[in-house]
């Protein structure tokens, strides 16, 4: 697995074969890697960083040995994949992403991520005569669900392989580069900030188009906002018209190329506010020249509805010869679909955008309509789509402009702000190398927007990488497997996470040495001014001799002692105002209708009568009528001491309290009942004289020999200086210890778990530490959110007995996530008991792991979710799409082809774990690789090939 220096004239020789100069930055990244170093390269999208790893696929090719080439996406490795065939061959190229093997044993071999750090814990013989492995979009590894994986792969693999890691311009390449060189050796960091195809920033107000920074500020530092795009915007909103009159109105201004540009403002502009309409946009853009273009929609239904508005709007963005071109592509894809499928798609109206030149690309379509759009972008056979995010990830559809409507995204919890990071990971789509000599990013102007929001966007270039790396079940399974207890323990020491939160630590250590410094000095100046009143005050740095007695020595254990009496002082008028509050609510739910009170608030003060219990018992507000007419509900805040039951009233059972004579009425009947407010002021309860340890302070304060010393004001204030600078340093000292410590803290959590569970066991007599038992290695083989709930249900066997379909709707149970609350429960299902019983148990062992887990601190495993059970044993049992699709909608509405086919992977992935952890000859095992033939048809064969 040795690589070492490559051949010579290995980097002049590739370098002939392209059709293209090497940039500076390819260059320095290709020599340092012919020189034998690993290399991280970090440069703006579109820049050509694939290059780099391209030559490290040259390099092995050349030198006889292997080249993994990893992705984070399947599409991603799909796309690699053919990429490299086309250059070097199908023999020489194969392609393992989980639910697809083509030439695995080729010499290049194209696979996500996961696959590699899979191969690695199995020690696959797939390894030998690795040289190089190329890791695409390595800045995933700050994906919160995912990253870690990209970490384990740079930790694990063998010293002699030199990883090529490729990012995304981050600001803290440096930092990156340096742990890389830490855990791998030597690594060549290379990053460059240049984009080979400049960018221009604009925003779409209305109809009109503008600059967003002055172009006579660009190259100046930083630019300025241009005062010609707020000028309008602030005249928009003062008269809600634009700056110019009507329709016919012309601006002509020059462009940052020095180009003229014609600004009408269309029909849209005439009220002023209202955004331009999609159709009159596109209008724009190609008016400008700034087609093919991506328009960003942070949400499917905004892509579907925005390409629906163009192709009614009539507008056409192709010529005769181009649409035949475009489709006779989108027919080619569209034969790999059943006649049946193609109707329940809506393949018709998906020609009829193609046509046109419009298309949408988002998760929820079907995968051969987005790669048909993928394919006829490229070829500029579709001039606009509109997008989500997904696009983003590394699909190389460069567009000459990328259109940003918001700037708000809903991230499956929140909306939330685009971060610098994303609005620079979209944007980077603008401008095709080789094709384009510049790059438009358009942001549509709306009321919400502010332009300083847009521009600090925009000059932002780059975000921070930061790691998600945290021990998990299967993680720590292999670790202790392969390395022990102690060497897993080592090896996490070895993570970006814990090389961040050391780094982090630096700043606070440096800043933990001034405040000791600061605290040595201050108690030198307390102990000489103690001495001078006849005080001798204790040495920090000596052993106490005293226990807990030695803490209030000296001057400053006496302000010691009256901080400590301060805060027992606070934390029995805390108890007390929550002893107070919980009878307060306890006497408010108990009050029943009829029952008469007394209320002491500035607003409403007498007596008032319950008309309406409290339904809330948590948090109870009963209705109540007071002697002055007032109706309404009370609560907890609004009485200091809790209500007493003054007398009763008999109410009729219907009351009108909601007209006003109904209440003077009520009120004119509770004055008669002669019931009144006890005389007094209402006072809280006088603070508890019995406390223990609050009278032993107290009583420690009086006899402290400093209590009557002269001179104290001067004493005090050097005291006070001192403790403080003493719990500054206490809770520095805390914290630190807290982050360095936090990686591990999970660690050993997460083995106490395992080891609850009878997956670790301690070690014999010849071995130290925690051995992995026979439950703990299936768990090896387990790589799912929901590894220990899969291995618990196998290792109890309450899945055998299941048909194929059934097995199938259990195992997605662990793989499906709602987009919404789901309403499905086990008891519900529709289906044979057995499916029933299987899922009723899975539960019933989901609760045991979670009550395990929480009495150990561990984040509990995700609840089974069965709203796409009922889609996929449907599916699996041979029915049709239309049936499936329907059965997991809610409301009568079809679940997204793109969700079904994606959702129906990940089951069939879990499913090939499950056969292969359970093994050919256990029935489970058996039906699981049933259940895979019984999915794998039709959308699904068709995606998965």
């Amino acid at each position: 697995m040795t690589t070492g220096r490559a051949p010579a004239g290995a980097l002049t020789d590739f370098a002939a074969r392209l059709s293209f100069r090497l940039d500076d930055f390819q260059r320095r990244a290709c020599a340092a890697l012919a020189a034998g170093h690993g290399v991280l390269v970090c440069a703006p999208t579109g820049a050509g960083k694939t290059i780099v790893g391209e030559f490290a696929v040259h390099l092995a090719l050349a030198s006889g040995t292997k080249c993994f080439y990893t992705t984070p996406i399947k599409a991603l490795s799909n796309q690699k994949f053919h990429d490299l065939v086309a250059i070097h061959g199908a023999g020489n190229v194969g392609l393992l992403t989980g639910d697809n093997s083509i030439n695995a044993d080729a010499p290049i071999v194209v696979m996500t991520t996961e696959v590699v750090r899979n191969m690695i814990y199995a020690e696959s013989s797939a390894l030998d005569g690795l040289s190089y492995v190329v890791m695409d979009e390595v800045h995933f590894l700050a994906d919160r669900f995912r990253g870690a994986v990209w970490e384990e792969v740079i930790l694990h693999l063998h010293p002699s392989v030199r990883v090529v890691s490729l990012s995304a311009t981050v600001s803290n390449s440096e930092e990156f580069g340096a742990w890389i060189q830490t855990v791998r050796g030597d690594t060549t960091v290379i990053v460059d900030e240049i984009r080979p195809v400049p960018l221009w920033q604009h925003m779409l107000v209305g109809n009109r188009l503008f600059d967003l920074y002055d172009p006579r500020s660009l190259g100046q530092g930083r630019p300025r906002v241009n005062p010609e795009l707020t000028r309008f915007i602030a005249h928009r909103d003062l008269t809600g018209v634009p700056e110019g009159g009507d329709d016919h109105h012309r601006d002509r201004r020059r462009g940052p190329r020095g180009r003229g540009r014609d600004h009408r403002s269309g029909p849209g502009d005439r009220r002023g506010r209202r955004p331009v309409s999609r159709p009159e946009m596109v209008v724009r853009l190609e008016r400008e020249g700034l087609l093919p273009a991506i328009d960003f929609v942070f949400s499917r239904a905004g892509c579907d509805g925005a390409l629906a508005q163009c192709v009614r709007s009539g507008i056409s963005l192709l010529d005769d010869q181009q649409r035949t071109e475009a489709l006779a592509v989108a027919d080619r894809y569209l034969a790999e679909l059943s006649p049946v499928d193609a109707e329940v798609l809506g393949s018709d109206q998906w020609r009829l955008g193609i046509s046109r030149g419009f298309a949408a690309h988002h998760a929820g379509l079907l995968p051969t309509f987005r790669h048909a759009v993928e394919e006829l972008f490229v070829h500029g056979l579709v001039r606009v789509v509109f997008a989500t995010e997904t696009l983003a990830l590394g699909i190389n559809m460069p567009a000459r402009s990328v259109v940003l409507e918001r700037l708000v995204k809903y991230n499956g919890e929140a909306h939330v702000d685009l971060t610098p990071g994303e609005f620079t990971q979209l944007t980077g789509r603008a401008g095709r190398r080789g094709i384009d000599t510049e790059g438009h990013a358009v942001v549509v102007w709306s009321p919400q927007l502010q332009v300083a929001e847009v521009a600090g966007l925009a000059g932002a270039r780059t975000f921070a990488l930061h790691s998600s790396f945290a021990p998990e079940y299967n993680m720590a399974v292999n670790l202790i497997d392969r390395l022990g207890l102690d060497g897993s323990r080592e090896l996490l020491l070895r993570s970006f996470a814990q090389f961040q939160a050391d780094r982090s630590v630096v700043g606070r250590a440096r800043k933990l040495d001034g405040l000791r410094h600061e605290l040595r000095k201050a108690d030198g100046d307390l102990a000489r001014a103690a001495q001078q009143r006849g005080i001798d005050e204790p040495d920090p740095d000596a052993e106490d001799a005293e226990g807990i007695d030695d803490r209030y020595r000296g001057f400053s254990g006496y302000m010691e002692l009256r901080e400590d009496i301060g805060q027992r002082e606070r934390e029995l008028r805390l108890a007390r105002r929550n002893d107070a509050q919980l009878e307060i609510a306890e006497e408010l739910a108990s009050l029943k209708r009829g029952q008469i009170i007394g209320l002491h608030g500035n607003r409403h003060r007498g007596v008032a009568v319950v008309v309406e219990a409290a339904q809330d018992i948590v948090d109870p507000k009963p209705m109540v009528l007071a002697a002055d007419g007032w109706c309404g509900r009370v609560g907890v805040r609004d009485f200091l001491n809790a209500p007493a039951v003054l007398g009763n009233m008999r109410l009729a059972r219907h009351l009108d309290r909601r007209t006003g004579r109904g209440r003077r009425d009520l009120a004119s009947a509770l004055r008669e009942t002669g019931v009144t407010l006890p005389t007094g002021k209402q006072r809280k309860r006088a603070a508890a004289a019995g406390d223990g340890e609050l009278a032993q302070l107290r009583t420690r304060l009086r006899t402290h020999p400093a209590h009557n010393t002269a001179g104290v004001d001067e004493l005090m204030r050097l005291a006070e200086r001192r403790n403080r600078l003493g719990r500054d340093v206490r809770s520095l000292e805390a914290e630190i210890a807290d982050r360095t410590s936090e990686l591990s803290d999970t660690f050993d959590k997460v083995v106490a778990v395992l080891a609850e569970l009878g997956y670790l066991a301690s070690g014999s007599a010849g071995v130290a530490g925690m051995v992995v038992t026979d439950a703990g290695m299936r768990l090896r083989t387990i790589y799912s959110e929901s590894d220990l709930l899969v291995s618990e249900c196998l290792r109890e066997g309450v899945w055998s007995g299941l048909s194929a379909d059934e097995l199938a709707a259990v195992v997605a149970s662990l793989v499906y996530t709602s987009r919404r609350e789901s309403s499905s429960s086990p008891d519900r299902m529709p289906g044979s008991a057995a499916l029933r019983g299987a899922l009723a148990d899975t539960n019933r062992i989901w609760r045991d792991v979670v009550e395990v887990e929480l009495r150990h601190g561990v984040s509990p495993t995700r609840e089974p979710d069965t709203g796409f059970s009922v889609a996929v044993a449907i599916w699996a049992s041979g029915r049709s799409l239309a049936a499936s699709l329907m059965a997991a909608g809610d409301a009568g509405t079809l679940l997204s082809p793109g969700d079904f086919v994606r959702w129906n992977r990940q089951v069939i992935d879990l499913l090939d774990q499950i056969a292969g952890c359970a093994g050919p000859g256990v029935q489970v095992g058996r039906t699981a690789i049933a259940a895979i033939g019984a999915i794998r048809r039709g959308v699904v064969a068709v995606e998965i090939g």
